[in-house]
């Protein structure tokens, strides 16, 4: 991915991690769209960072995606980046049902049906396109679990092997795939995590992703260093060690 010079919607932006990025990549000469659900919530950001386009969108409702769809593709006809940002995260119980039931469903609706449906909202778009990018964005617990959020983790396991798979299937075409895999970092994902000492200060998260994305354009995963504790721990062989230490460290790990 090129960190200049393009289109890009990154639907979920609206705070944390999403915005974050918008406004690097803003800043980087690019024509940045951010999407959100909450109304009020765009109009505060097209109002502090002029140049920052706004549309409404739920990432959980196929009509608003495909309403969405249309408004930026008519007003942006040039998108050439789908930045998959919308995800939650949340504590569970899975000794009984009510401890986990709804929280599941939301997190697959939000964090796998919503980066599914946004693409293939946008896919035949991007195709069209003389070079293209769709960044995932999953987690290093994709790759080690932490133990208060089994179906995040889950979740983010399935973006990962989702992009490994998109990659595969695209590979002839312009479009890339790009995967994002944050560590824990200070934002408000869950309750707390933004003073949680033991994540990454979102600036220095930001600061690093943009200094790999412009080095390594043609990378297939931004990886910060922080997070390749967890990314690797089986190919190191260290596997147990990094889950017990994650889960007793770190409760609020992204």
């Amino acid at each position: 991915m090129n960190i200049s010079g393009n289109t890009i919607f990154i639907p979920g932006a609206t705070s944390g991690i999403g915005l974050a990025l918008a406004l690097r990549l803003h800043d980087r000469g690019n024509t940045v769209i951010v999407g959100g659900r909450r109304e009020e919530r765009l109009t505060a950001i097209a109002a502090e960072h002029p140049g920052i386009h706004t549309v409404r969108i739920d990432t959980t409702d196929p009509q608003s995606i495909d309403e969405a769809t249309r408004t930026v593709l008519t007003a942006h006809p040039g998108t050439n980046v789908l930045i998959t940002m919308a995800g939650v995260m949340r504590a569970e119980d899975w000794a009984t049902p009510a401890g986990f039931l709804a929280t599941a469903e939301e997190t697959v609706t939000t964090n796998i049906l919503g980066p599914i449906r946004l693409i293939a909202a946008f896919i035949e778009h991007l195709r069209a396109q003389p070079d293209a990018t769709i960044m995932t964005v999953s987690s290093g617990l994709a790759f080690t679990p932490l133990r208060v959020t089994p179906t995040y983790n889950a979740s983010k396991a399935a973006i990962h092997m989702l992009s490994e798979s998109l990659r595969l299937q695209l590979s002839e075409t312009r479009v890339s795939v790009l995967e994002l895999e944050p560590p824990a970092v200070r934002t408000p994902l869950m309750p707390g995590h933004e003073e949680n000492e033991a994540a990454m200060p979102l600036d220095a998260f930001i600061d690093e992703v943009m200094t790999l994305i412009e080095s390594q354009p043609d990378a297939t995963e931004i990886q910060v260093e922080r997070v390749k504790f967890l990314r690797y721990g089986e190919a190191r062989g260290d596997y147990e060690q990094v889950v017990a230490t994650l889960n007793r460290t770190d409760p609020h790990a992204r």
